[in-house]
């Protein structure tokens, strides 16, 4: 049966933050739910996904994707039930993701190729998993390793926030490639995570200290392959150990992304000279049209049991503020995602 509820609430950007968001960046509005016009679907939004990528959209400037504008629902990646349709593409009660934004309802075009809704089989993997790794992160994972990392069996890659969402499926990708896995977390409780749960070969704790001797010991014939989600001083240090060809991801710099000062370049670039190594930015919405690529694989993986997912799930609309602060606080352990509504 189709919802008959008559009100949405969203958040909306209020203004830009500096630093560290806060509830002034805000605005919680309800909004009164038009009638669908011919094509439009309307989804119940189940789960939302908190990625540090959401901070950079909240940034006036150029990026490889247009910031929110003040006044604009926040963007944001969700899955969903459909609630209502009048396309023939979707009946209601099935499964989508797309960008929905932050709010309980989005309503759109069926077909709006600008923000495609894809139909998702929660029996395959729960709900929260399509925005681990079956969805984005998973997505940047597989791509960004596999066809800019280019891991060759008997290579050591080396994953910082290994135990995020994005780190998490980028190690056991290694793994199933061959590679020795060493990877980078945050306290005792993640690294034990990131080698007993994932199958890393070992996991470096950044917060006992710089990290210099443990890749000396954990990386003892250099990095081929550096997958980096943090940049500043982490990046800076594994520059010194990379081998001849390396090749760096630069998939995200989490460090950086609430500075108020200039973000803070390696300065150990000169070492991609010395070793001809390459460093090389990821986007993971380049590979739009190879997600189902993507998808399949690591699906086979989730059906051999041979690739574990942790979600780290927060419930209520109204918590949204304070639980995407989580991402830049290192208090989310898995895949942060925030539960709207019971499926």
């Amino acid at each position: 049966m189709p919802d008959t509820v008559q009100t949405n609430q969203q958040f909306r950007l209020a203004s830009r933050p500096v630093g560290l968001p806060t509830d002034a960046n805000w605005q919680l509005s309800d909004e009164a739910l038009a009638p669908l016009e011919d094509g439009q679907v309307r989804v119940k939004v189940l789960y939302l996904s908190l990625d540090p990528a959401m901070r950079g959209w909240m940034n006036e400037g150029k990026s490889y994707i247009r910031p929110v504008a003040i006044g604009e629902v926040m963007r944001a990646g969700a899955v969903g039930v459909v609630a209502e349709s009048r396309s023939p593409r979707f009946t209601v009660g099935e499964h989508v993701s797309g960008g929905f934004g932050v709010q309980r309802y989005w309503t759109g075009a069926a077909d709006d190729k600008a923000n495609p809704l894809v139909k998702i089989d929660p029996a395959l993997a729960p709900l929260p998993a399509w925005l681990n790794v079956l969805g984005m992160p998973g997505m940047t994972a597989y791509f960004g390793l596999t066809d800019i990392g280019q891991p060759k069996a008997g290579e050591t890659v080396l994953v910082s926030a290994a135990a995020g969402a994005v780190g998490a499926t980028v190690g056991q990708v290694a793994k199933h490639l061959g590679c020795r896995v060493v990877g980078i977390a945050g306290g005792a409780d993640k690294c034990r995570f990131v080698v007993e749960e994932l199958g890393f070969d070992a996991c470096i704790d950044y917060k006992e200290g710089a990290i210099g001797p443990g890749l000396k010991q954990h990386c003892p014939n250099g990095v081929d392959v550096y997958f980096d989600n943090v940049g500043g001083e982490i990046l800076d240090a594994v520059l010194t150990r990379i081998n001849m060809k390396a090749r760096i991801v630069i998939c995200g710099a989490i460090s950086q992304y609430n500075n108020t000062t200039p973000v803070r370049g390696p300065a150990n670039y000169l070492s991609l000279l010395v070793n001809r190594a390459r460093m090389e930015g990821m986007v993971v919405f380049d590979y739009a049209q190879r997600y189902p690529e993507g998808v399949a694989k690591l699906a086979q993986w989730l059906r051999e049991g041979s690739f574990k997912h942790r979600e780290h799930v927060v419930e209520g609309l109204e918590n949204f503020p304070s639980a995407l602060l989580m991402l830049f606080e290192g208090k989310n352990f898995g895949k942060l995602v925030l539960k709207i509504a019971e499926a």
